[in-house]
């Protein structure tokens, strides 16, 4: 008899990607879909990378080492060396983006039924990486009543079992836009240091912060070079989502073993991805000052319009592009699926990520949907337009 793996049955659908189907009725029906639920960025790629795609200097797409170029990992390490972060290429191992690091991580770091801490809500594929490696997520709720703040160390610390494994954190935080302090990290610094277990951080949003402190990365911490792993990517730094080019760093030199295995098991990350992605931080020139403004501005749009509409509740995220809302719905799924199935405004509509998705907590985030701020000021402005209109009409809505 054919079957399918109880795994396969346990893996969870994205909230980012699952209403696709919906969307894509909308639109053959004629319908305009404003995509919020997505972190595609519409701002351009730099001009080096455009540049490398019509150059690029071979007639054939070859494998490169497993660990990726050389020219590529140490574009990395120069680019973390400026930022005042001492790294060598051997810190580096290229992967196809910042999802394939972190499946990595897991199947190294932990067995089966080992556990990993991680504050919540978090970015949703994190539940899909964690099924795929038998890996159980603890999570540390934070709330929106609190601006999704960093939960005490003590919180994170009564989580603590003989089967935890790590702490993970997203910084700047995908969905909410948190940003860690350096107090902040020096807490998890000393209690992941106290239980000898690893520090992961995803750091994939680091150049995009609107708030005058520096980010701090865990790497800036002498004490962790044994526990620190760091996720990176490219994907969001340079608007390069689809040429799936990332990294893990860490300077545990026995932990880089066990990658290069894995990097070997995959054979080779993408030629022609590391090449442009070298380009880009080789010629980094103005590019994410501008694009600092340009999302500064956006969010700043969003969240004024967002806040005006009755019964949101709309933190300011410092950082990322992406805000996680509470709407004044029974449900935030139902309602995100009524908007794509029964809801237009002069030919037009929204699309929105669920937030139940980011949560491990049975029945949490039922009431909240993460917004990304990655389109044009004037259709952020239409969409919370639109999403005003539907909460007027929606059957669910809940009155006060």
């Amino acid at each position: 008899m054919l079957i399918l793996s109880q795994k396969s049955q346990d893996m969870p659908a994205s909230p980012i990607r699952k209403l696709v189907p919906y969307a894509d009725a909308a639109k053959k029906r004629g319908t305009k879909v404003y995509h919020l639920n997505i972190g595609q960025p519409d701002i351009e790629s730099p001009e080096a990378v455009l540049e490398g795609l019509k150059n690029f200097p071979s007639n054939i797409i070859s494998y490169t080492h497993s660990e990726g170029t050389l020219e590529y990992r140490q574009a990395l390490a120069d680019y973390f060396t400026n930022r005042g972060i001492e790294l060598t290429a051997e810190n580096f191992i290229a992967t196809l983006g910042g999802s394939e690091a972190l499946l990595f991580i897991f199947g190294i770091i932990a067995n089966p039924g080992d556990e990993v801490i991680i504050p919540e809500p978090f970015y949703a594929n994190y539940n899909g990486f964690t099924c795929e490696n038998d890996v159980n997520i603890v999570p540390v709720p934070s709330t929106i009543e609190n601006n999704f703040a960093l939960p005490s160390v003590e919180e994170f610390a009564k989580r603590i079992t003989d089967k935890t494994r790590a702490i993970l954190i997203c910084n700047p935080g995908n969905p909410t836009g948190y940003v860690y302090s350096k107090e902040e990290l020096n807490q998890l610094k000393e209690l992941v240091l106290e239980h000898d277990i690893y520090l992961i951080s995803d750091e994939v949003y680091a150049e995009y912060l609107y708030t005058e402190e520096e980010f701090t990365s865990v790497l800036s911490f002498p004490e962790l070079k044994e526990n620190a792993i760091v996720i990176d990517s490219e994907s969001k730094r340079f608007s390069l989502c689809g040429a799936r080019s990332g990294a893990l760093i860490t300077r545990n030199e026995k932990f880089l073993k066990a990658a290069m295995l894995y990097a070997q098991a995959r054979l080779s990350p993408v030629e022609i991805s590391q090449y442009i992605a070298t380009l880009a931080h080789r010629n980094v020139g103005t590019y994410f000052e501008d694009c600092r403004t340009e999302y500064l501005k956006r969010r700043d749009t969003l969240v004024e319009g967002l806040q005006q509409i009755p019964g949101v509740v709309c933190p300011n995220p410092k950082g990322a592009f992406y805000c996680m809302i509470q709407l004044p719905v029974d449900n935030a799924e139902k309602f995100a699926i009524w908007l794509l199935e029964s809801f237009s405004s002069n030919g037009e509509t929204v699309m929105l990520a669920p937030g139940a998705g980011f949560y491990s907590t049975p029945n949490s985030g039922t009431q909240e949907v993460r917004l990304a701020y990655v389109l044009k000021e004037e259709d952020l402005v239409r969409s919370v337009e639109l999403l005003k209109e539907a909460l007027e009409q929606y059957p669910g809505t809940i009155r006060s």
